[in-house]
């Protein structure tokens, strides 16, 4: 019987300094992990220290080998698999530019209010939306807009953190 594939999401507290980050993402290469989705921050300036927050997929036994070869790099100090550590906020935050005219035009505007996507740059033929929110909510947002005529997305990789009273 072959395990499951899951998707965790992964956020890591290191130092901020040149090559960390080309470590971690070795760790990955190096081993044939997937990253799904990848951002990086400094989070606290006083102390040099950012977070990276990832998002893989593997089998449960692939995700603790992920978790303890981060946790054995010398800049990391120290790992937390949100996805097993209870309950955590995720977003994700994208720019979707729209080209169209006349009901297309009303109908992306109609369908970003349902979203509360925000329109950040408009012009006689086009809109520029700004969304955040979970992963499968942009991927809809996104699908709908593609009907209506969109030319261009970027979108970030996912933040996340734990609820509750407990920091990294």
């Amino acid at each position: 019987m072959q395990e499951a594939i899951e998707r965790h999401t992964i956020s890591v507290l290191v130092d901020n300094e040149p090559g960390v980050l080309a470590r971690v993402i070795g760790l990955f290469s190096g081993r044939g992990y997937n990253i799904e989705s990848l951002t990086v921050a400094e989070v606290n300036a006083e102390q040099q220290l950012s977070r990276i927050t990832i998002c893989t997929t593997g089998t449960p036994m692939i995700i603790e080998q992920i978790k303890a070869q981060l946790d054995r790099l010398v800049p990391v100090h120290r790992v937390k698999d949100l996805t097993m550590e209870g309950p955590f906020i995720e977003r994700e935050m994208a720019l979707v530019k729209v080209a169209g005219t006349g009901e297309k035009r009303v109908e992306a505007l109609r369908i970003a209010d349902i979203f509360k996507a925000r329109v950040v740059d408009a012009t006689i033929t086009s809109f520029v939306f700004e969304i955040t929110g979970t992963a499968e909510d942009l991927g809809r947002f996104i699908d709908l807009m593609s009907q209506l005529g969109m030319v261009d997305v970027s979108r970030t990789g996912s933040v996340a953190m734990s609820r509750g009273t407990s920091g990294l």
